[in-house]
């Protein structure tokens, strides 16, 4: 392991060394990528730079990343839908919207992501799966794993331990999968679990499955073997070197222009901003004082922004100017709590100084935020 990585640095040396044009023209057939980098973002923009730049007719690509800590969802996923965003705030994991469709899923270190970049004729999602199998059953020749119709890879017939997705462009495309070596499953299981209720959209659905990782088949696997192995088998069937190049995502040198694509990738107006247009209607039970208030909420959200917003309160329960102002300031504004508790704090500071009209506003607000 330590001998890797001294290799990968040595490699990362060279090719900082070397002029961008001449690295990438020294590798025919095939080129095997690895990142230096754990951030979903530089990576997932690594991706668009090579799908845009690469000339995928002299040589296709395999590049291998990790991430710290995110949930990436579809190009045409709800993330209100996939995930439980208020304990990804919590737990300070990120959120990406990649640009391939698909599912939702869970990164972090014990998770491997793999991409096959081809020309649009030589795309083949089947062969890129076998492909991992193969090398995993190199590996460890006991390992039962194969590929299912839907393009998982299954471990023991019942648990998925790869997902995939793919973007296919006018001439290049790209195939990426998942593999889990020893991902936190119970951070995984309670992130992809939605709370919010009332939601109706035409976003694409993740479709739930049961994992399980690798390592608890057979704990002597580690991510770098199973990085190794797939390097190993890729460079076989494509006849090259097994040389697995090391990138920094953040090199301007190499890589002109990719820090505006992991810029444009973090963007609010990215990661919720695309999603598809949805509806809530719910009611918020609210306790107040020795009684229980039934809230009816109803919304329409379009490009992550309240387009329709209407909020059925109690009559008397706060003055009518306060609550049309609330309604007002809430149409056009982003759907997010942070938009909403400043808009809510301002339109705090013209209310009357009554305390008990304070604490009905706060509930109020404390409750709206909790949908977002």
């Amino acid at each position: 392991m330590v001998l890797q990585s001294l290799k990968n640095c040595l490699w990362l040396s060279c090719i900082l060394r070397t002029p961008k044009a001449c690295f990438w023209s020294t590798a025919t057939g095939g080129l095997i990528i690895q990142s230096v980098s754990n951030d979903v973002y530089q990576n997932l923009a690594v991706e668009d730079w090579i799908h845009d730049h690469m000339d995928l007719e002299k040589q296709q690509v395999l590049f291998l990343w990790r991430n710290s800590p995110a949930v990436v969802i579809g190009r045409h996923q709800n993330p209100w839908q996939e995930c439980n965003l208020r304990l990804l705030r919590q737990k300070n994991i990120k959120l990406a919207r990649r640009r391939s469709g698909g599912g939702t899923v869970y990164h972090d270190l014990g998770n491997i992501n793999l991409t096959f970049f081809t020309t649009r004729k030589k795309y083949e999602r089947m062969e890129n799966l076998k492909l991992v199998v193969k090398a995993l059953k190199a590996l460890r020749p006991q390992l039962d794993v194969h590929v299912t119709d839907r393009y998982d890879i299954l471990l023991d017939g019942q648990y998925k331990i790869s997902g995939t997705a793919a973007k296919l462009g006018r001439t290049s495309a790209y195939h990426h999968c998942t593999l889990l070596c020893n991902a936190d499953k119970f951070v995984l299981s309670s992130v992809l679990k939605s709370p919010y209720k009332g939601l109706k959209s035409n976003a694409t659905p993740s479709v739930p499955a049961s994992v399980k990782n690798l390592f608890e088949e057979d704990p002597s696997l580690t991510s770098e073997m199973l990085l190794d192995a797939i390097a190993k088998e890729y460079a076989t069937q494509h006849q090259i070197d097994h040389h697995i190049t090391v990138i920094n995502p953040a090199d301007e040198t190499l890589l002109p222009g990719i820090s505006n694509k992991t810029k444009e990738l973090q963007t609010w107006e990215w990661v919720y901003g695309k999603t598809p247009k949805f509806s809530i209607s719910t009611c918020l039970n609210m306790a107040y004082k020795d009684s229980v208030l039934d809230v009816k909420v109803n919304m329409d959200v379009k490009h992550g922004r309240i387009e329709v917003c209407n909020i059925d309160l109690p009559e008397q329960w706060l003055p009518q100017g306060l609550y049309s102002e609330l309604v007002k300031s809430l149409t056009g504004s982003k759907f997010c709590p942070n938009e909403t508790t400043t808009l809510v704090t301002t339109l705090l500071r013209v209310c009357p100084q009554d305390d008990e009209l304070h604490s009905r506003w706060s509930l109020l607000c404390e409750n709206m935020i909790t949908l977002m």
